[in-house]
């Protein structure tokens, strides 16, 4: 088994009697549910709603728990087939091949709890919750050290795994620990130090274990107001300076020094330039976006074509801050 990324004892599957691979090529659609628990596996499911730039083929199995006993319960189910896990949060930094995923999809969006501790100033949650929902809730309460992520189009998880940032600010700046699921259903939990945070990276990608819970640690005591208006000072730089009018992954590739992946690729002349319906954004030259019917191939075209002229230019080759899943068309 194996766990790509966009935990007490294992639980017992032996009531489940299919086999996954026979299943799903006499079944277009069928639910198994897992003993003991409320959670369904699905086959066929298509990725495009599950993901932020509408692209995706189908996952071969899907399953979207909404606790941790039935996360644990997909993740020995996966291991008795021998089938591949694919981890999706909010689908926001990703890109799904159009021929879909191999395995399991774990879902983890509905993963939700959260708990604002006002003793300690730390708020711990769920690996599906919202992190622009958690900035603006912060806000209202007067806490401190979220307000940047407010135009972060993610879950706690993903930006976790990713170090998600913006306005100079990082998730490794406020984490105290990740709580998260190995593949043999134990749960551990890692400090900062032990994830190995670097620029828009951790020591969790592509690494085998499911994050399940963060706790952050906050700063209470600002006047909300004043907060709130900080926080909507973030979101409308966001909103100004970048295309959330059309879908896509937010930044596609990471920034080299000392030129931004933006720059590089405005001056290359590329801002407009269109593949199929995937765009290099008016707005912002570092976003692809979807203007309607695009396929997750005319994206992966684009990306390249943009690596290729950057490389030409610059002699620098653009690396891809989003995850691509899937098979993708081989291109010199």
């Amino acid at each position: 088994m194996t766990i790509s990324q966009a935990t007490a004892s294992v639980c017992s599957i032996s009531g489940i009697k299919s086999n996954p691979q026979a299943t799903a090529s006499s079944n277009k659609k069928k639910e198994i549910y897992l003993p003991g628990t409320d959670c369904a596996i699905k086959t066929q499911v298509y990725l495009s709603g599950y993901t932020s730039y509408r692209v995706g083929g189908p996952a071969e199995w899907y399953v979207a728990p909404r606790n941790l006993e039935s996360l644990r319960a997909s993740i020995e189910y996966a291991k008795t087939y021998k089938l591949p896990i694919t981890v999706l949060g909010a689908g926001s930094n990703l890109l799904v091949s159009d021929r879909g995923i191999p395995g399991l999809v774990v879902v983890t969006r509905h993963l939700r709890h959260r708990n604002f501790d006002p003793e300690t100033g730390q708020l711990t949650v769920a690996a599906g919750e919202s992190i622009p929902g958690l900035a603006w809730e912060a806000a209202g309460l007067g806490w401190v050290g979220l307000e940047w992520a407010v135009g972060i189009p993610g879950t706690v998880g993903g930006a976790v795994v990713m170090n998600a940032g913006a306005h100079s600010s990082c998730i490794a700046d406020i984490l105290v620990s990740a709580q998260v699921l190995s593949p043999d259903g134990t749960v551990e939990t890692l400090t900062p130090s032990e994830l190995g945070y670097k620029y828009r990276t951790s020591n969790l990608q592509g690494g085998a274990s499911i994050v399940t819970q963060a706790t952050f640690q906050l700063q209470p005591g600002m006047a909300p107001e004043q907060l709130l208006a900080i926080t909507k000072e973030h979101k409308s730089h966001r909103l100004s300076t970048q295309p959330y009018d059309k879908p896509s992954c937010g930044s596609v590739f990471r920034n080299p020094k000392p030129h931004g992946a933006g720059w590089l690729i405005e001056q290359t002349g590329l801002k407009g330039f269109q593949i199929g319906n995937a765009q290099v954004a008016q707005r912002h030259a570092n976003f692809i976006v979807n203007c309607g019917g695009a396929s997750a191939g005319d994206i992966f075209s684009l990306i390249r074509h943009i690596q290729h002229q950057v490389q030409e230019q610059w002699s620098i080759w653009l690396e891809p801050e989003v995850k691509m899943i899937g098979e993708f068309p081989a291109m010199g």
